[in-house]
């Protein structure tokens, strides 16, 4: 698995963790995850931003007040075809996406993988779909071959969703089960950060009250199963973790 660094979103951190450090900027941490398992396919959890905010920064939320709170910074090599380049890999071998969810920075460039089949859960699509705080111009494409999910499941050997609303109706988290490093869990937005844990900070969430209960759920799976969780845009936590073209095995 590899963890693949897309740019940062900057916005207040009471936007993140309400409470905490209300009034400060905070660069949050935009991954993808590349998968290759074991049959040789190529998986990929979410999709970052869209490559079009490397030169438009506005270029999703110009002219609405979101574009005030959330500013997407991302380089040229912050382009996900040029970090899955960086790994041999080009948009055309990637055989799966999951969407966590389809908020801008998790499905900004499904666009791009056009071969491969997009796992989504059912209610969330619905919900998601013709929603502007979603925006459909990177994901509900006519080109694009989604299969909706309802509810949790083992999707491939190692790779399990699992229902975590609260960010949004429906959200999904992906356990993965690999071979040497143990289990991983990739949040997605459940949990943006560990200071929503350390504060049961909440109130940023679309419904606070699921999404402390997706935490909890979250928390409870990582005991038992002895797994490491990945949270959402956790800064200091991207930061202890390797990045892409490293790899988790």
């Amino acid at each position: 698995m590899y963890i693949i660094p897309l740019g940062t979103c900057n916005c207040p951190y009471e936007v993140v963790a309400p409470g905490v450090s209300d009034g400060n900027l905070v660069k949050l941490p935009v991954p993808s995850y590349l998968i290759k398992l074991d049959d040789g396919k190529n998986l990929l959890i979410d999709t970052g931003m869209s490559r079009l905010h490397i030169t438009d920064p506005l270029a999703t939320w110009r002219g609405t007040e979101v574009a005030d709170v959330l500013v997407p910074e991302m380089q040229p090599e912050d382009n996900i075809e040029v970090r899955l380049a960086e790994l041999d890999v080009r948009p055309t071998d990637i055989d799966y996406v999951i969407n966590t969810h389809l908020h801008f920075d998790h499905a900004g460039n499904n666009d791009l993988f056009q071969r491969a089949t997009f796992f989504v859960q059912r209610e969330h699509y619905d919900f998601a779909k013709d929603n502007g705080r979603f925006p459909n111009q990177y994901w509900n494409l006519p080109k694009l071959k989604y299969e909706l999910l309802d509810g949790e499941m083992e999707l491939f050997p190692g790779i399990e969703v699992l229902l975590t609303p609260g960010h949004a109706p429906a959200h999904e988290s992906v356990m993965v089960r690999l071979p040497e490093t143990g289990n991983m869990v990739v949040c997605g937005d459940a949990v943006y950060t560990q200071d929503n844990l350390d504060h049961a900070s909440w109130g940023g969430q679309a419904d606070p009250e699921a999404a402390a209960e997706s935490a909890a759920k979250l928390q409870r799976i990582a005991q038992e199963e002895s797994a490491t969780l990945l949270f959402g845009h956790d800064p200091a936590q991207a930061k202890q973790f390797h990045r892409s073209p490293q790899s988790y095995r």
